[in-house]
């Protein structure tokens, strides 16, 4: 996989790595043509084993190289890892405040940010969509880093941030698609609203490589801003969505610890 990877420019690199994302969030979307209807356990655990994932994601794949890249450019390591991580999650809270949407499992006069007569469909994919930017964008800087030749940015660190992205895009197509289908949506266009959602990844993460390619001083601030951009998005849809129903708290939790385990896995053994 490496030898492969390693044939193609960062940005081609992220560009495959991030199509491979969007392709789990279609194979997720795709469960509606087998079955109308998933039990809401799974689909719980499913979301924690997510939100466990991205959370090692956020902090193996981006913050500790981002720190560590920050030292080795003769930046103040904390400094640069504050600025960014909360840049992050400032940018994806003004994001979430402006843009229409509407999370999973709420009615639609529930929808968030700013007013709109679009229907409930839309409104769904945007949610998720929204927090696709920044999980495409984290992959396009980790291969971009790669290129600055630093140490603390390996191609290995960088495949395994998308292969752990790319799982938990399973159960994020599946979340969009499924309740769409039983609210009498056709099995074709909940799937495709459902995959439509991962679009953006690509095209976030061609972004970011490009961006960090061009500009290799921000590198550090990037890494750390995609991992607080993440951590927001697990705060703030992935944990609550998946513990909406109480009863099921500790099975997420478990699920939750065993996603982080096994993103921490991949990106040892790999970066």
């Amino acid at each position: 996989m490496f030898d492969f990877m390693l044939q193609f420019s960062p940005v081609m690199q992220a560009l495959i790595a991030t199509l491979f994302t969007w392709g789990t969030t279609a194979a997720g979307a795709s469960l509606v043509y087998f079955t109308n209807h998933i039990n809401r356990k799974l689909m719980d655990s499913m979301l924690g084993f997510a939100a466990g994932v991205m959370i090692a994601a956020s902090f193996w794949s981006l913050l500790a190289p981002g720190i560590e890249m920050a030292e080795q450019m003769g930046q103040i390591p904390w400094l640069t890892a504050v600025i960014g991580f909360m840049g992050g999650g400032i940018f994806m809270r003004l994001t979430d405040k402006i843009l229409p949407h509407l999370h999973l499992g709420l009615s639609i006069d529930k929808s968030e940010g700013v007013k709109t007569s679009w229907q409930r469909s839309t409104l769904l994919v945007l949610a998720i969509t929204l927090h696709n930017i920044p999980e495409g964008l984290a992959v396009g800087v980790a291969f971009g880093a790669v290129a600055a030749n630093l140490p603390s940015a390996t191609i290995g660190g960088a495949i395994a941030l998308a292969i752990g992205i790319g799982i938990q895009n399973f159960p994020e197509g599946t979340a969009v698609s499924m309740p769409l289908r039983r609210e009498g949506m056709s099995k074709g266009k909940s799937f495709f609203m459902g995959q439509a959602s991962g679009i953006v990844e690509p095209i976030a993460g061609v972004i970011g490589a490009l961006f960090v390619l061009k500009i290799q001083n921000i590198l550090p601030y990037a890494l750390c801003f995609a991992a607080g951009a993440m951590i927001f998005v697990v705060v703030e849809e992935l944990i609550p969505e998946s513990q909406r129903k109480h009863e099921n708290i500790d099975l997420v939790t478990m699920a939750t610890i065993s996603g982080f385990s096994i993103m921490m896995i991949l990106d040892v053994a790999l970066g």
